[in-house]
């Protein structure tokens, strides 16, 4: 394995082209970022739109991307937890974008005080689903970008303060449009404790979930699963959200038994090109809307 690895590395280092190459984990990080560099650098992503960020694990393409990478930025607290021998290992600075942002505890303990095997910091790592939060990212990536290309810190500046009015606007409409749902509907399923950040923002309660934690990779228990049905009849959920890179049969089950429907969502990852969420701003877009439509649903 090891000698393979090195053979990578060595054919990335010997096929470098001109300019400068920055590598991001997920394609919401690699959206975000690209907005900033634009035209200055070329930006690589290193997750497929199909893939789940809390269990993906590098494919020797991603190796030579990041060998041949002066940066890489990560989203941070332990999203990439599957990739960290790897990005520790290739020695490419890497930048955690979510590292400094005062992050959300996991509102549930784990079922009788299990740890997470993959919820290392404790840190609710799903910050994207709140703009605020997001565009604390740009500062640094404005500051570590510049570094590399001093000669574009004007372009990279005017550029980012383009993006703070997106999503500026961004979270106004999102505000705006969860006002039209009454607040006695504004209770969240979903398959794992994604939507913490925008349930935060935007006055939400999370009632439940399929699996338990912040991490896709947890387990569920039966008597977790007891206690959510419980929940969804209680508060009268009408829907269960998924992400596109999880497997909906559990949550379908928990639907069938409740007669509630499961809405499926771009949560870690955005859509394809031609799809509707294929950039950062569409990708809120449309979480917003599916979910004040479906909530809005008498069952």
């Amino acid at each position: 394995m090891i000698v393979i690895l090195a053979g990578l590395l060595l054919w990335g280092s010997a096929n470098v082209a001109w300019g400068i190459e920055i590598a991001c984990t997920t394609t919401i990080v690699g959206d975000v970022v690209s907005r900033i560099v634009g035209e200055e650098a070329d930006v690589r992503v290193l997750l497929p739109t199909d893939a789940d960020p809390h269990a993906f694990e590098p494919r020797p393409q991603d190796v030579v991307a990041l060998e041949r990478a002066a940066l890489v930025f990560a989203n941070g607290l332990d999203l990439e937890a599957g990739m960290a021998d790897i990005l520790e290992a290739v020695g490419t600075p890497i930048v955690s974008l979510s590292d400094n942002i005062e992050g959300l505890l996991p509102a549930e303990a784990h079922e009788e005080g299990e740890e997470d095997a993959h919820d290392h910091t404790g840190i609710d790592p799903h910050v994207w689903f709140d703009p605020t939060l997001v565009a604390q990212w740009i500062d640094i990536i404005v500051d570590r970008v510049g570094t590399l290309l001093p000669s574009s810190a004007s372009t990279l500046a005017a550029q980012a303060d383009v993006y703070r009015q997106e999503l500026a606007s961004l979270d106004a409409w999102i505000l705006t449009t969860v006002a039209t749902l009454p607040e006695e509907r504004r209770h969240l399923v979903s398959d794992h404790r994604v939507l913490g950040y925008f349930a935060h923002r935007y006055g939400f309660t999370l009632a439940g979930t399929v699996i338990p934690g912040i991490s896709s990779l947890a387990e569920p228990s039966a008597r977790g699963l007891a206690e959510l049905i419980a929940a969804i009849e209680r508060l009268d959920v009408p829907a269960i959200f998924v992400g596109t890179t999880a497997n909906p049969a559990l949550a379908e089950q928990v639907a069938a038994d409740t007669g509630i429907q499961v809405v499926m969502l771009y949560t870690g990852s955005l859509s394809d090109p031609e799809g509707p969420a294929a950039t950062y701003l569409d990708f809120m877009r449309y979480t917003t809307t599916a979910i004040v439509d479906a909530l809005n649903e008498a069952n």
